[in-house]
């Protein structure tokens, strides 16, 4: 299968420039060279512009609230677990309203792989700021400048106990192809973190602004450690491309589950079970 063949009938309304155009391009062209089939694989997006990915590959999705992109994968996941299972959120999305679904899920540690358009702004709601939105920033919410310390995800998932950290950037698709490419063979939660430009609504974060700051991790990196890791989320001036943690000592959630372990829940036989003696006793 080539990458265009999971086009759908709809055309994209994203801005022209949009990063959202380089995460679709790579996130198709990692499920074809995974040769995955379009019936093996489920989407589900939230609320935001990255919430219209679901429309735009040709596989099942699911449109879901804003902020519960993770339950909803989480929930696909345990009733199928042959499933490959991606979510698509915004930093908006997925570090504000959804950040406890989010945590919970790394800690769980659930096979999917999550992909966060993160462009530090509310882009659909055009402009407002965001969890990651750095201190100082005027947007249409904060005339005199944010004031809260942004969220830093890489150090949030580090705490909570993320087994596949990366970070990509639409400026460097071919990159991000392989990135998501090794988030979904990892077996476990894995987290990519797109560093992806809002050309209409979030100019300070432009392509130039990324294009000064970013680098990419040499093959010399050590992503088993994670004190490399913290050192990296933690560095302010500038970002680094790649794997940044690894971890695949740890089950996952489906591998460690009583029920799940052996057997995915549709494959399991339904019981039918009469029950009318205890509706009657509510009559």
């Amino acid at each position: 299968m080539k990458p265009m063949e999971l086009n759908t009938n709809k055309k994209p309304v994203w801005c022209p420039g949009c990063g959202n155009y380089a995460i679709w391009n790579a996130l198709k062209g990692a499920i074809a060279e995974l040769g995955l089939n379009p019936w093996e694989v489920v989407t589900v997006s939230g609320i935001g512009c990255s919430g219209k990915m679901v429309n735009y590959i040709k596989c099942y999705g699911f449109h879901s609230l804003h902020g519960r992109v993770i339950p909803v994968a989480t929930g696909v996941k345990l009733a199928n677990k042959n499933l490959t299972v991606i979510a698509n959120g915004g930093d908006g999305d997925g570090y504000g309203m959804g950040l406890g679904h989010f945590i919970h899920a790394m800690r769980r540690n659930v096979d999917i792989t999550y992909i966060v358009h993160n462009n530090r702004t509310y882009g659909l709601t055009t402009g407002q700021a965001s969890p990651t939105t750095l201190k100082g920033v005027v947007t249409k919410s904060t005339p005199e400048g944010v004031i809260d310390e942004p969220v830093n995800p890489i150090v949030y998932a580090l705490s909570a106990g993320a087994t596949f950290i990366a970070r990509g950037y639409s400026g460097e698709s071919e990159l991000l192809k392989e990135l998501i490419k090794e988030g979904i063979n990892h077996k476990g939660f894995a987290l990519i973190d797109v560093l992806q430009p809002c050309v209409s609504f979030a100019k300070e974060f432009s392509y130039d602004f990324y294009d000064n700051r970013v680098y990419k991790l040499d093959d010399n990196y050590d992503f088993t450690s994670k004190e490399n890791a913290y050192k990296i989320a933690y560095e302010e001036d500038r970002f680094a491309l790649g794997i940044i943690y690894k971890d695949i000592s740890k089950p996952s959630y489906e591998e460690q589950h009583s029920v799940l372990k052996d057997k995915a829940l549709v494959e399991r036989e339904v019981r039918v079970r009469d029950i009318s003696n205890i509706l009657s006793a509510y009559k």
